[in-house]
């Protein structure tokens, strides 16, 4: 067994208690392996080893690294997307996660209907309120998510994602991924659409998430080691 595959089912069996403690179903939660800085023949070994999809943070370490892997697999954008990078973001990615204004999401919009292509987005919400991370603040998700559903036939909003502020104890996180959960339940009833997503929950803090209902953790150092 490899190195990732190893640490991967480690991962698991922690997610299984997790969920075994909220009385979730082990399998509503998919493993996103986040390979900033990591080869293509680490993104490589993560597929093999079954990670649910691939993350990547730049639109450019993507466009190199992407071309290179072999195996089939689906990429998801989880870091932040300029408008400028917007045209090559949909040519290489199969989900944006990150979508936090009306701009870029209007600006999507355009390149996608262009290509009579409908991606699936989430809305990310920065409900720590951090000036220095990307993110719409809670209280302009509703009027973000209302525009994309009203004027944005070419992106199929799937969830909303967030990065609580890190602190040491990962119960700290908990307050925002409960906060998460709620967001999105409110939104689904409102707007009535199938429930949402939630993207939520990384190395440091994942086991929280799962037990706070998320269906999507992005996982880097939980499954490559630290970076070099």
């Amino acid at each position: 067994m490899s190195t990732v595959a190893a640490r991967l089912a480690a991962v698991r069996e922690r997610i299984s208690q997790a969920c075994a403690k909220a009385g979730r179903n082990p399998h509503e939660v998919k493993i996103l392996a986040v390979t900033k800085t990591h080869p293509a023949a680490m993104v490589e070994e993560a597929v093999a080893a079954g990670v649910d999809a691939i993350g990547e943070n730049r639109v450019q370490e993507a466009a190199v690294k992407r071309p290179a892997v072999r195996l089939d697999t689906s990429w998801h954008l989880v870091g932040p997307l300029q408008r400028n990078k917007a045209k090559k973001a949909i040519e290489l990615f199969d989900v944006i996660a990150t979508v936090d204004r009306v701009a870029l999401a209007d600006t999507l919009e355009q390149f996608l209907a262009a290509r009579h292509k409908v991606m699936p987005v989430m809305v990310e919400v920065n409900l720590g309120r951090e000036p220095q991370k990307s993110g719409a603040l809670e209280e302009d998700v509703q009027p973000l998510v209302a525009h994309i559903l009203q004027r944005c036939p070419h992106l199929e909003l799937t969830g909303l994602l967030t990065v609580p502020p890190y602190h040491p104890d990962p119960e700290r996180s908990r307050p925002y991924f409960r906060r998460l959960r709620e967001l999105a339940q409110h939104l689904a009833a409102r707007w009535h659409v199938k429930p949402l997503e939630l993207s939520m929950g990384m190395s440091e803090d994942f086991w929280v998430a799962v037990e706070e209902g998320a269906t999507w953790v992005r996982l880097g150092r939980a499954l490559f080691g630290e970076r070099r």
